[in-house]
């Protein structure tokens, strides 16, 4: 049992909840309890209608703790920008198709980064009556779609929270029985370095004219999707950034 808890503990540590634009307070509460069922204690909020509330905290039941030590946030942005892996929670269709997975996948990355790469997590759930915003969804690695019933796919909010927190929990647990085979030599870069990587891409992009800033066709999107999708890590990220800088201080000698 000891062994189960230190374990758990160090995945909860490693990882947070973030509840994006919640609109009852309740919610908030039921969530906060159904991660302390599964061992788990950090809910970060985003812009929540009405937090600190006592609906919130009657609902949580034994989980109050939980809800007392609560960060609160303007934009997802700020909420994940040291995170290395971003989970966005998402039943939603995308012009631009961006990696899927489900929940059971998106718990075994999870502790494959932590395990292996000593990455900071986030799983990202969005409001209750139309999820997350595609600028919200742009700033996740991936997305996880929860399997339902196609007849009645809705489900409550804490309920979602839930099924995420036993996945996570049930691949803890299986890793005592398995080990990852590797250990990464460098950290994952997280989300504020990869947004400065997509950010200076699209300057380098702007500045050789590889693009009609007018009609840009998604361009930009496939380039986000790209970059997140690929875990990159810490120094792969400043060597790109090097290159771009270099490119650029060549454009600039030549103009």
């Amino acid at each position: 049992m000891t062994k189960i808890t230190n374990l758990i503990t160090e995945v909860d540590n490693s990882m947070k909840f973030i509840l994006v634009g919640s609109t009852h307070p309740g919610n908030i509460g039921a969530s906060a309890r159904a991660l302390k069922n599964m061992g788990f204690n950090k809910i970060e909020l985003v812009n929540p209608k009405a937090f600190p509330d006592d609906r919130a905290f009657y609902r949580a039941k034994a989980a109050k703790d939980i809800l007392e030590k609560t960060k609160i946030y303007t934009n997802l942005k700020e909420a994940v920008k040291d995170c290395h892996l971003v989970i966005g929670t998402s039943a939603r269709y995308r012009t631009v198709p961006w990696p899927v997975i489900t929940a059971k996948e998106a718990a075994y990355d999870i502790l494959h980064c932590i395990k292996e790469r000593e990455a900071s997590v986030a799983v990202v759930f969005g409001r209750e009556d139309r999820g997350l915003t595609n600028e919200e969804l742009s700033l996740c690695n991936v997305h996880v779609t929860i399997e339902t019933d196609p007849g009645y796919s809705s489900l409550n909010l804490s309920q979602a929270v839930q099924i995420m927190a036993y996945e996570i929990r049930q691949q803890t647990l299986s890793f005592l029985n398995s080990s990852f085979s590797q250990t990464w030599d460098v950290p994952l870069a997280d989300s504020q370095e990869t947004e400065m990587l997509i950010t200076h891409f699209d300057e380098i992009m702007k500045e050789v004219e590889f693009y009609d800033t007018e009609n840009p066709r998604k361009l930009l999107t496939r380039v986000r999707r790209f970059f997140k999708r690929s875990k990159i890590d810490h120094m792969e990220a400043n060597i790109f950034r090097g290159l771009f800088a270099a490119i650029q201080k060549k454009l600039r000698n030549i103009s």
